[in-house]
Protein backbone atom coordinates (compact mmCIF):
# COMPACT_ATOMS: atom_id res chain seq x y z
CA UNK A 1 0.00 0.00 0.00
CA UNK A 2 1.55 3.89 -1.37
CA UNK A 3 2.81 6.05 1.53
CA UNK A 4 -0.51 8.69 1.73
CA UNK A 5 -0.59 10.25 4.81
CA UNK A 6 -2.15 14.09 6.12
CA UNK A 7 -0.24 16.80 7.01
CA UNK A 8 -0.38 19.02 9.57
CA UNK A 9 -4.33 18.46 8.87
CA UNK A 10 -4.46 18.91 5.09
CA UNK A 11 -4.82 15.13 3.55
CA UNK A 12 -4.29 13.73 0.02
CA UNK A 13 -7.76 14.07 -2.26
CA UNK A 14 -7.60 11.16 -4.70
CA UNK A 15 -9.76 10.21 -7.20
CA UNK A 16 -11.29 6.86 -6.92
CA UNK A 17 -10.17 5.41 -10.24
CA UNK A 18 -6.51 6.65 -9.54
CA UNK A 19 -3.70 4.12 -9.40
CA UNK A 20 -0.84 4.60 -7.09
CA UNK A 21 1.77 2.04 -6.67
CA UNK A 22 2.69 0.85 -3.47
CA UNK A 23 6.31 2.60 -3.43
CA UNK A 24 4.92 6.04 -4.24
CA UNK A 25 4.56 8.65 -1.05
CA UNK A 26 1.90 11.22 -1.27
CA UNK A 27 1.95 13.88 1.42
CA UNK A 28 -0.46 16.63 2.53
CA UNK A 29 -2.43 18.99 0.96
CA UNK A 30 -2.69 16.95 -2.72
CA UNK A 31 -5.35 16.76 -5.48
CA UNK A 32 -4.95 13.77 -7.57
CA UNK A 33 -8.01 14.01 -10.36
CA UNK A 34 -9.49 11.57 -11.90
CA UNK A 35 -7.60 8.72 -14.22
CA UNK A 36 -4.43 9.42 -12.74
CA UNK A 37 -1.23 7.25 -12.65
CA UNK A 38 1.49 7.71 -10.25
CA UNK A 39 4.18 5.00 -10.65
CA UNK A 40 7.15 3.30 -8.54
CA UNK A 41 9.43 5.46 -6.11
CA UNK A 42 7.08 9.15 -7.14
CA UNK A 43 7.29 11.35 -4.28
CA UNK A 44 4.15 14.02 -4.06
CA UNK A 45 5.48 16.55 -1.64
CA UNK A 46 2.45 19.11 -0.78
CA UNK A 47 3.56 19.83 3.06
CA UNK A 48 4.35 23.81 2.66
CA UNK A 49 1.59 24.50 -0.22
CA UNK A 50 -0.82 22.92 -2.69
CA UNK A 51 -0.05 20.58 -5.29
CA UNK A 52 -3.22 20.03 -8.07
CA UNK A 53 -2.64 17.16 -10.54
CA UNK A 54 -5.34 17.25 -13.77
CA UNK A 55 -7.28 14.17 -14.90
CA UNK A 56 -5.31 11.12 -16.75
CA UNK A 57 -2.05 13.05 -15.78
CA UNK A 58 0.78 10.11 -15.38
CA UNK A 59 3.77 10.85 -13.08
CA UNK A 60 6.40 8.32 -14.12
CA UNK A 61 9.03 6.49 -11.78
CA UNK A 62 11.27 8.04 -9.80
CA UNK A 63 9.79 11.61 -9.93
CA UNK A 64 9.47 14.06 -7.11
CA UNK A 65 6.56 17.08 -7.05
CA UNK A 66 7.13 19.57 -4.49
CA UNK A 67 6.11 23.19 -4.20
CA UNK A 68 7.81 26.43 -2.22
CA UNK A 69 6.23 27.97 0.78
CA UNK A 70 5.35 31.44 1.03
CA UNK A 71 8.04 33.97 2.41
CA UNK A 72 9.53 37.57 2.37
CA UNK A 73 11.71 35.74 -0.50
CA UNK A 74 8.98 33.92 -2.38
CA UNK A 75 5.70 36.19 -1.29
CA UNK A 76 3.09 33.67 -1.68
CA UNK A 77 5.03 30.59 -2.98
CA UNK A 78 4.23 28.70 -5.24
CA UNK A 79 1.97 25.94 -5.63
CA UNK A 80 2.57 23.36 -8.91
CA UNK A 81 -0.18 22.75 -10.37
CA UNK A 82 0.14 19.95 -13.24
CA UNK A 83 -2.83 19.91 -15.80
CA UNK A 84 -5.02 17.53 -17.70
CA UNK A 85 -2.85 14.72 -19.85
CA UNK A 86 0.31 15.67 -18.57
CA UNK A 87 3.11 12.78 -19.34
CA UNK A 88 5.87 12.99 -16.50
CA UNK A 89 8.37 11.22 -17.48
CA UNK A 90 10.85 8.97 -15.46
CA UNK A 91 12.92 10.82 -12.31
CA UNK A 92 11.48 14.28 -13.19
CA UNK A 93 11.81 17.28 -10.30
CA UNK A 94 8.67 19.46 -10.62
CA UNK A 95 9.20 22.52 -8.16
CA UNK A 96 6.59 25.10 -7.97
CA UNK A 97 5.73 25.09 -11.50
CA UNK A 98 2.56 25.39 -13.53
CA UNK A 99 2.32 23.03 -16.27
CA UNK A 100 -0.18 22.99 -18.93
CA UNK A 101 -2.65 20.39 -20.91
CA UNK A 102 -1.34 18.05 -22.89
CA UNK A 103 2.09 18.04 -22.32
CA UNK A 104 5.09 15.60 -22.04
CA UNK A 105 7.84 16.40 -19.60
CA UNK A 106 11.29 14.71 -20.57
CA UNK A 107 12.95 12.25 -18.54
CA UNK A 108 14.89 13.88 -15.87
CA UNK A 109 13.97 17.08 -16.66
CA UNK A 110 13.95 19.74 -14.08
CA UNK A 111 11.29 22.51 -13.72
CA UNK A 112 11.81 25.21 -11.35
CA UNK A 113 10.11 27.98 -8.81
CA UNK A 114 7.61 30.42 -11.19
CA UNK A 115 7.87 28.38 -14.54
CA UNK A 116 5.24 28.05 -16.68
CA UNK A 117 5.07 25.80 -19.40
CA UNK A 118 1.99 26.16 -21.47
CA UNK A 119 -0.36 23.63 -23.19
CA UNK A 120 1.02 21.17 -25.99
CA UNK A 121 4.73 21.84 -24.97
CA UNK A 122 7.30 18.39 -25.23
CA UNK A 123 10.30 19.48 -23.00
CA UNK A 124 13.46 17.23 -23.84
CA UNK A 125 14.80 14.90 -21.69
CA UNK A 126 17.26 16.46 -18.86
CA UNK A 127 15.85 20.34 -19.55
CA UNK A 128 16.14 22.61 -17.01
CA UNK A 129 13.46 25.47 -17.05
CA UNK A 130 14.73 27.94 -14.72
CA UNK A 131 12.36 29.79 -12.14
CA UNK A 132 9.68 32.32 -13.63
CA UNK A 133 10.38 31.22 -17.29
CA UNK A 134 7.41 30.91 -19.69
CA UNK A 135 7.50 27.95 -22.41
CA UNK A 136 5.32 28.78 -25.21
CA UNK A 137 2.99 25.92 -26.23
CA UNK A 138 3.28 24.15 -29.30
CA UNK A 139 6.96 23.97 -28.83
CA UNK A 140 9.69 21.49 -28.69
CA UNK A 141 11.99 22.85 -25.71
CA UNK A 142 15.15 21.59 -25.05
CA UNK A 143 18.33 22.10 -22.81
CA UNK A 144 20.08 23.27 -19.66
CA UNK A 145 18.94 26.62 -19.76
CA UNK A 146 16.20 25.56 -21.89
CA UNK A 147 15.42 26.89 -25.00
CA UNK A 148 12.65 26.52 -27.99
CA UNK A 149 13.59 24.73 -30.86
CA UNK A 150 11.42 24.67 -33.16
CA UNK A 151 7.57 24.09 -33.56
CA UNK A 152 5.80 20.50 -32.89
CA UNK A 153 4.26 18.49 -36.04
CA UNK A 154 1.26 16.94 -36.40
CA UNK A 155 2.13 13.84 -35.73
CA UNK A 156 4.09 15.76 -32.30
CA UNK A 157 0.97 16.92 -31.38
CA UNK A 158 -1.22 13.59 -32.22
CA UNK A 159 1.44 11.69 -30.07
CA UNK A 160 0.86 14.19 -26.43
CA UNK A 161 -2.55 12.68 -26.97
CA UNK A 162 -1.69 9.16 -27.71
CA UNK A 163 0.51 9.07 -24.45
CA UNK A 164 -1.92 10.11 -21.75
CA UNK A 165 -4.27 7.56 -23.27
CA UNK A 166 -1.75 4.51 -22.86
CA UNK A 167 -0.90 5.94 -19.74
CA UNK A 168 -4.45 5.30 -18.52
CA UNK A 169 -4.74 2.08 -20.28
CA UNK A 170 -2.17 0.82 -18.18
CA UNK A 171 -2.93 2.26 -14.87
CA UNK A 172 -5.93 0.47 -15.35
CA UNK A 173 -4.48 -3.17 -16.13
CA UNK A 174 -2.03 -2.12 -13.05
CA UNK A 175 -5.49 -1.38 -10.55
CA UNK A 176 -7.08 -5.08 -12.25
CA UNK A 177 -4.08 -6.84 -10.70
Amino acid sequence: MADIRAFQGKAPSIAEDVWVDPTAVIIGEVELGTGCSIWPQVVIRGDIHHIKIGTNTNIQDGSVVHVTHDSRFNPGGYPTIIGNNVTVGHKVMLHGCTIGDNCLIGMGAVVMDGAVIEPRVVLGAGSLVPGGKVLDGGYLWHGSPVRKVRELNQREQEFLDYLAANYFRLSQQYREE
